[in-house]
């Protein structure tokens, strides 16, 4: 578990659990589903959890009867159905983003079971909206997707055959979310996480401003960009933090200007002398 504390239940005199107003903070995401019929099982392996919010991010086939007829009793589930043409859509709001990876990865990210990460969502959403980011059938989430998650969730298997259905992996991470809230009471969040959008306008203005220093080369900008997401992912940015790291910027983008005006100047001064 690289070192991260799994909260512990414990009974509190002031500080009450509402299990379904913790579920109905937490979102499912499905990126790049090509197949309609495991949207529809994934939204009635949701219903048996009692989640209910599924956001779809450019389905291949939506709405579909095949969803519809996987689905069965769920069909209020699907009904419902955010479809998102982007990540950045889907996510907007989510302050927590777990991402379901069945593979390992050539690239340092924290990695939990189901069972160790899902306690740290119900804690987080006891107060704001989490997510469950799950990828395509084929591939699952790609490399640039990761990055936007705060860490991986890996669910044991057969090491010879550790392939999933996407809606049986869904089944059980939502089945571990659920055994996370079974509790009377518990520990609520310490931080208070910017949102995704608002760490995303973080990221832009924080590539922007390598550019404009020319630390940042088109060559390497990809994979840097990637690798400083996952430092501050692990730091979990609250508002306040991302507001000081942004006046930073905005100030390394002042004093750069003034030594560019001050080097322009003083090499015209040069050229009339």
């Amino acid at each position: 578990m690289n070192g991260r504390i799994v909260p512990i239940p414990y009974f509190s005199a002031d500080y009450t659990l509402n299990k379904q107003d913790i579920l109905n903070n937490v979102r499912v995401v499905l990126s790049h589903t090509t197949h309609p019929g495991n949207i529809g099982a994934a939204a009635r392996a949701m219903k048996t959890m009692g989640l209910e919010n599924l956001y779809l991010i450019n389905p291949q086939r939506f709405p579909d009867r095949q969803a519809d007829a996987m689905a069965t009793n769920a069909m209020d589930v699907l009904q419902k159905a955010i479809v998102c043409s982007s990540l950045d859509e889907a996510l907007q709001g989510s302050v927590l983003v777990a991402g379901m990876s069945a593979r390992a990865r050539d690239i340092s990210q924290e990695v939990l079971t189901p069972h160790a990460a899902m306690p740290l969502m119900v804690q987080q959403a006891t107060q704001q909206p989490v997510a469950l980011l799950f990828g395509t059938e084929m591939s699952g989430l790609t490399n640039d997707e990761l990055t936007r998650c705060h860490f991986m969730v890996r669910i044991p298997t057969n090491p010879l055959y550790t392939s999933l259905n996407l809606a049986a992996a869904v089944q059980l991470v939502c089945y571990e979310l659920r055994l996370a809230t079974e509790q009377e009471e518990y520990i609520p969040p310490d931080l208070n996480p910017a949102s995704a959008e608002q760490v995303g306008r973080f990221f832009q203005h924080l590539e922007e401003t390598l550019v404009e220093i020319d630390f940042l080369r088109t060559q390497q900008s990809t994979k840097l960009m990637q690798k400083l997401r996952r430092l501050y992912a692990r730091a979990r940015l609250e508002q306040e933090e991302i507001n000081i790291l942004r006046g930073i910027l905005t100030a390394t983008i002042e004093y750069n200007t003034h030594r560019k005006d001050t080097i322009q100047h003083k090499k015209t001064s040069n050229e009339k002398t």
